[in-house]
């Protein structure tokens, strides 16, 4: 009987062991548990129709559980609120301006919110997993934390790697166990109990990081500002490692818009922090800053293109799935928007085919909810370790990125991001060179997004017309310097990027500068020309002799260090934030040095210290021993030689170019609105098929060239087509309109009807380097410099611009036949303001009939002045021989005589009132 007891008591342990394993061990891998999902904002426009998009997507994406909005309001900011509708809401104190120390830091409310929920909301004792994410989201799919991975003790994450403080003194000074610190964030999915000891940290270390403003700089941070704006990410990170959470990194779940995702990777979130684009569309958040589209009845964003204009656009597979990503977050918003006026009982919008196909099938079949894929469950881990046989001359530690796969094959490591910047002005000479490459950036399969650096002046920027024409950052114009007063439009290209470095967050490591004049043909990654942290990659400037001589030694501590590369750079992001300023101070002082313009110094054969910019470049370099990987398979210019075999990524069109009798110098394309005139373009290069075929480096070079030349004109003719310019086959023109527009085209074909530069004279040309010859402007790198890059119209004042091309002019006006005489002069000066085709022709057609009529009807009017005056003449010698005969019959005669007289004077006043209409 004891011996069946303890074979019992025996049993009933056995289970009871098994009994409280078992479960722990189903739980975390096993649904079903509750998970609630938490976003934080404050009580403004901007937070509010992010809200409405993020809801939507919840709803769309059917993600699982609750979600709870954490709303920070001021008690001013609470009496006015509109919103408190758009979401789930639990109201937690505002904490924008700290209660102890007064500094202003709205980002704190995220972890201050989290706090204040876990301890007040009662949702918050019934919950296991927590997803946290930002307002500015889109979900795509369900996000099931045990699904991507995470575990009780090891939250998953996306992965921030610009938290390089997680490396440097400033993890060391914040946590005791910097050795733990993650850079994560954007994504959180962790278990409740792992928050509860987290939130009380992730606030108090934010209050540490942001308080520490010795360690704020760039250099400690990664923060492109410097303001300690990122507090908040880094209190996250420390007070993770000071708990001891590990976290499971994940750079697939989440995606930017703008980015293209590895190939058989399926994003489940969004994350539209940055500027994105699909060809000419944009969008950005901080454009809408202030909005109210919320409560703005039927008002959406700017309708984005159509899947069906995406599959023309790109044919590669997976770039073609970046930009369905694109417009997939902005219709998602959209939708959301038309939902949320729905609510509100706004009136139901008037039908339009965007409309039309918000509520289509196939919008709906491009936006039902995605599920994880096998390569979407990647993880990374970092490691941190010494490196003791491998290159000891680096600086350890050494960071290595390791990818565990729940697949056979081993991943390759992700290339890290890019993003490519060009400098320009508020021109129309800026504006198709904008264009054609942008057009060729989205053709080249470039990674990442490109930005055009816009500087005007305040009135160019009121009257400019080309915001739509490229993702922007507005600069102010530094063409006039501010303190010398000197005219040097060329310092806008350093001080633009230095402004977009400290305006601008991004979160590329790597930053490629293309100049506007530019085609590119491919990719230009750093991967690929052996760019890395302290070693950019450019291309061989070879006529900047000032690296070698006295010019060097005086503006620059490390001459020897001194570089001649231009055109192309591809820097680091962390190298671009320490240069940006030295770029420019250098760039000031060579163009103060005038005492050293002179060509045997610089190389710059006008000696204007036109290149200074270029200088600037170089010396700044230098001075932070930046050595450049230089390589002269990168850019070519079009009509030189190419090397066999080379895949040459831009073309660098600075220079006159020629295929047989047809040439291409953009210098004669400075006045003239190839962009606002619909299908405006520039002279067809010769078909390739008509080239001389025996000597093969003549066709190579002449076939790139051609290639140039059809890019620009496809470039145009695309953006027209997006511009609805109306079909010119389908248009009747009249003959009148027709002559007119043959003169235009004239005008923009100069360099098609001149068959040889020994016609144009020397009032055309005004400098020496006009006149020079095809053979000249192609001499060897030795001898060519920038201006000739950039070609003599670039190196002028615009002063001496507008003279000459005034000069120009007036010779053709007495002396060509071949371009229409006066009225080609009219044109050609039409060309400087921008106005469309249809406008044009029709001012010219009203202008020329106005001034036929107007002859006719001056020549009637003098011959009835005439008449008149002999009648009333006749009138008074009739008077004076009967003046005691006068009577009714006379006097009515002689009024209606003046009558006529002051109609027909009338008459002309209107005829000008018409002609100034």
């Amino acid at each position: 009987m004891m011996e069946k007891k303890a074979i019992l008591v025996c049993l009933v342990l056995t289970l009871s062991l098994i009994s409280g394993q078992e479960p722990e061990k189903i739980d975390t891998q096993k649904a079903p548990w509750r998970i609630h999902t938490l976003f934080s904002v404050e009580c403004q426009n901007y937070f509010d129709w992010q809200t409405v998009g993020l809801m939507h997507s919840y709803r769309k994406a059917q993600q699982p559980g609750p979600i709870t909005r954490l709303l920070s309001c001021t008690e001013d900011e609470r009496k006015g609120y509109r919103g408190m509708e758009l979401a789930p809401t639990f109201e937690v104190p505002s904490m924008s301006r700290h209660p102890k120390t007064g500094d202003w830091y709205p980002a704190i409310n995220k972890p201050a919110g989290v706090v204040h929920w876990l301890k007040y909301s009662k949702e918050a004792e019934n919950v296991d997993w927590v997803v946290i994410l930002d307002a500015d989201m889109i979900i795509r799919g369900p996000i099931v934390p045990w699904e991507i991975g995470a575990e009780k003790g090891k939250p998953v994450s996306a992965y921030y790697g610009y938290l390089i403080g997680c490396d440097n003194i400033l993890a060391k000074l914040h946590t005791k166990h910097p050795e733990f610190c993650d850079k994560v964030g954007g994504l959180l999915a962790m278990h409740i109990d792992d928050l509860r000891a987290l939130a009380p940290l992730w606030l108090s270390k934010t209050e540490e990081v942001r308080e520490d403003r010795a360690h704020w700089p760039t250099n400690y941070t990664g923060d492109i500002y410097g303001t300690g704006w990122i507090s908040e990410m880094y209190g996250y990170s420390f007070g993770a490692a000071e708990v001891g959470l590990r976290h499971k990194i994940n750079d697939n779940l989440m995606i930017y818009p703008g980015y293209t995702p590895r190939e058989g990777v399926e994003p489940i979130l969004m994350h539209y922090g940055l500027p994105f684009n699909v060809g000419n569309w944009s969008f950005s958040k901080l454009d809408h800053h202030e909005d109210d589209i919320v409560y703005d009845c039927s008002r959406l964003f700017p309708e984005p293109p159509y899947p069906r204009e995406i599959t023309q656009m790109e044919s590669d597979h997976n770039k073609r799935r970046a930009l369905f990503l694109n417009i997939e977050c902005i219709n998602t918003m959209n939708e959301g928007l038309l939902l949320q006026h729905a609510a509100f009982k706004c009136p139901k919008p008037k039908w339009s085919k965007y409309l039309s196909f918000l509520k289509s099938k196939t919008f709906a079949e491009l936006s039902r909810p995605k599920h994880l894929t096998p390569q979407s469950r990647q993880m990374m881990e970092i490691e941190i370790h010494e490196e003791v046989n491998k290159e000891p001359e680096k600086p350890p530690p050494k960071i290595e990125v390791k990818i565990h796969k729940e697949v056979v094959n081993e991943p390759e490591k992700p290339h890290p991001k890019i993003h490519t910047i060009f400098s320009t002005e508020c021109s129309s000479y800026f504006d198709w060179q904008t264009v054609g490459l942008v057009h060729s950036f989205y053709k080249s399969g470039q990674p990442g997004n490109i930005t055009r650096l816009l500087s005007c002046t305040d009135e160019d920027l009121k009257q400019y017309k080309g915001h739509d024409l490229a993702p922007t950052h507005y600069v102010p114009s530094m063409s006039r310097h501010p303190l010398t007063g000197d005219w040097y439009p060329a310092i806008n290209k350093p001080a633009a990027v230095l402004h977009w470095m400290n305006h601008v967050k991004t979160d590329a490591e790597y930053i490629v500068i293309l100049d506007a004049d530019m085609i590119m043909r491919g990719p230009i990654t750093p991967w690929e020309f052996n760019a890395g942290r302290s070693r950019p990659a450019s291309t061989p400037y070879d006529y900047l002799i000032g690296c070698d001589n006295i010019l060097a030694k005086l503006h620059t501590r490390h001459p020897e260090a001194c570089d001649k590369v231009g055109g192309v750079i591809i820097m680091h992001v962390d190298d671009l934030r320490k240069f940006a300023l030295q770029w420019l101070h250098k760039t000031m002082e060579v163009r103060l040095d005038r005492s050293h313009w002179s060509k045997n110094i610089t190389g710059d054969i006008y000696e204007s210290g036109w290149i200074s910019e270029m200088y600037g470049y170089s010396f700044g370099a230098a001075e932070l021993n930046l050595r450049h990987v230089i390589s002269d398979e990168i850019l070519i210019y079009p009509g030189y030689v190419p090397k066999p075999g080379v895949n040459y990524r831009v073309f660098h069109y600075g220079l006159e170019y020629r295929v047989g009798k047809w040439s291409f110098d953009k210098a004669n394309w400075r006045h003239t609105d190839l962009v606002n005139k619909c299908w405006a373009k520039f002279p067809d290069p010769p078909d390739p098929s008509s080239l001389d075929q025996t000597d093969n480096n003549s066709l190579q070079r002449d076939l790139l060239s051609i290639e140039c030349a059809t890019t620009l004109n496809e470039a145009l003719r695309l953006h027209h087509e997006r511009r609805k310019c109306p079909d010119p086959n389908t248009i009747s023109t009249p003959k009148h309109d027709r002559v007119n527009q043959d003169r235009v085209d004239e005008t923009r074909t100069n360099a098609e009807t001149r068959t040889d530069a020994e016609t144009r004279t020397s009032a055309e040309t005004g400098t020496n380097a006009e006149t020079r010859t095809s053979a000249e402007s192609r001499t060897n790198a030795d001898t060519k410099t920038d201006a000739e890059t950039r070609t003599n119209a670039e190196t002028r004042a615009d002063d001496e611009i507008r003279t000459n091309a005034e000069a120009r002019m007036a010779v053709e006006t007495t002396t060509s036949t071949k371009f229409g005489g006066v009225d080609e002069v009219q044109a050609f000066r039409h060309d400087e303001m921008p106005k469309n085709s249809s406008q044009e022709s029709s001012q010219v057609e009203t202008s020329n009939g106005t001034f036929t009529s107007m002859r006719f009807w001056i020549m009637v009017l003098w011959g009835v002045s005439i008449f008149g005056f002999l009648g009333v003449m006749s009138v008074m010698l009739k008077g004076r021989k009967g003046l005691k005969k006068r009577g009714k019959g006379y006097k009515s005669k002689r009024r209606t005589t003046y009558s006529g007289f002051w109609d027909t004077n009338g008459q002309d006043r209107h005829l000008r009132n018409a002609e100034t209409a």
